[in-house]
């Protein structure tokens, strides 16, 4: 089993600045791809951004340039920057994280992230 927490979200003016972490723990011994994904009320959960072991990355169009996914293999945590911030980009956010060999998906409890003015 791996627990995932989040933390960062909260509320931030448009074109203002959060950061994402969320941290694993448990099983974390064979983490492969890392990664964030939101949902906003009344959408489907989308990916935002991923990150594999090896950090190689990709992220959804809507946030190309704004956002950067990073982690830490030390800490067992990845962080989502977020700059730029629009109203749309309002959405609980989840951390999502799988293991090498594992067909488990774990999800974390989710952040908010409220852009408003």
């Amino acid at each position: 089993q791996v627990l995932l927490v989040e933390s960062g979200g909260g509320l931030v003016q448009p074109g203002g600045s959060l950061r994402l972490s969320c941290a694993a723990s448990g099983s974390i011994s064979r983490l492969n791809v890392m990664g964030w994904y939101r949902q906003a009320p009344g959408k489907e959960r989308e990916k935002v951004a991923v990150i594999t072991n090896g950090g190689i990355t990709d992220y959804v169009d809507s946030v190309k340039g704004r956002f950067t996914i990073t982690r830490d293999n030390n800490k067992a945590t990845v962080y989502l920057q977020m700059n730029s911030l629009k109203p749309e980009d309002t959405a609980v956010y989840y951390c999502e994280a799988d293991r090498f060999g594992d067909v488990s998906v774990y999800w974390g409890q989710g952040t908010q992230v409220t852009v408003s003015s």
